[in-house]
């Protein structure tokens, strides 16, 4: 295993860095806005991410994956920023024509994405798994780690409403911009998925297990539903999580009001209940500074720093700070 100990703080070591193996369970715009600045901050050889395929869907007929997508656009140069989904300098013909067709559009796919979508659900019809499918395409469009989905099986978070709807988690995020109340959220189908060839390995073998600031009930729950993927997280050597939450509300989308429908504080502390039993550190925002000291009370070491990633330049001050900080704590030194 590579050493982590105590490195100038916000400094790499580069000896170190070369060897470095990260892990990183991932969902869509956050991870990948927090991936771009890990791949400037480490050699991108060194990580793997695990993505989350739970809000994969159909739309018109096409098999769509939203968080790999993002992960996928974001760190091959292509994502669109402003938006922080997407492709950037996107047209919208295709959709225009669906809705003259009397088609409902309410899932907004440009033309460029649809040319991902089109390519993936014909490579998956014509019999290949989704993991090499998604290895395919980093590999075709330059992607600079390795991206495995969570499984290959069909996994689907679904959102049972307090109006008695059962929805998919796109229909609620999108259609329904998050507005009904969150009754129960299931991970249909992880009872029996079986982890993607190479997740657990890639796990097993980190000497540093990151999860993303994603949401952490529809983003990082999917992944740890799959079985195997939660015990092998539990029992890797380093485990860090980034809380999405900041002075009570998430950095962008429901992830504050889907703690609190669990019974959890929308905060960093509700964060590292989610997260009981898998982390080692949580990584909280100057903003929670008051807050480590309850984080600490539950056996974890609590970093405090500015995880706002609002430029480039932002976003590889925060990955520095993460790995710094599990460098410099004794915990941390895994020889």
């Amino acid at each position: 295993m590579a050493n982590l100990a105590a490195p100038v703080a916000g400094a790499l070591m580069p000896d170190r860095s070369q060897a470095l193996r990260v892990a990183v369970l991932a969902g869509g715009v956050g991870a990948a806005r927090f991936l771009s600045g890990l791949v400037e901050a480490m050699p991108a050889l060194g990580v793997t991410v695990i993505g989350n395929t739970a809000d994969d869907f159909l739309v018109h007929g096409l098999h769509v994956s939203p968080d790999l997508d993002s992960v996928t656009y974001t760190l091959c140069g292509m994502g669109d920023q402003e938006r922080g989904w997407g492709i950037r300098d996107e047209s919208w013909q295709a959709l225009k024509q669906l809705q003259l067709l009397g088609e409902d559009a309410w899932f907004q796919l440009g033309d460029r994405d649809l040319g991902t979508h089109i390519f993936r659900t014909a490579r998956l019809r014509a019999g290949s798994s989704l993991s090499d499918v998604t290895s395919e395409l980093g590999q075709k469009l330059g992607l600079p780690v390795r991206l495995l989905p969570m499984t290959d099986d069909e996994v689907t978070t679904r959102i049972r409403t307090r109006d008695g709807r059962d929805l998919h988690i796109q229909e609620y995020l999108v259609r329904e911009a998050c507005q009904p109340e969150i009754g129960s959220v299931e991970y249909r189908g992880a009872e029996v998925a079986r982890p993607a060839p190479g997740s657990l390995d890639a796990i097993s073998q980190a000497d540093l297990v990151l999860l993303a600031p994603s949401n952490p009930v529809i983003s990082i729950g999917p992944i740890l539903a799959v079985p195997g993927i939660r015990e092998a997280v539990a029992a890797a050597p380093a485990v860090v999580a980034v809380s999405p939450i900041v002075a009570g509300r998430a950095i962008k989308g429901p992830a504050a009001e889907m703690l609190q429908a669990l019974g959890l504080s929308a905060s960093p502390v509700g964060v590292a209940d989610y997260y009981r039993g898998l982390l080692h550190m949580l990584v909280l925002d100057r903003a929670d500074e008051g807050l480590a000291g309850e984080v600490r009370a539950r056996g974890l070491q609590a970093h405090v720093c500015d995880t706002m990633m609002v430029s480039a330049p932002a976003r590889l001050r925060l990955a520095r700070e993460v790995l710094a900080a599990a460098r410099r704590h004794p915990a941390f030194a895994l020889g």
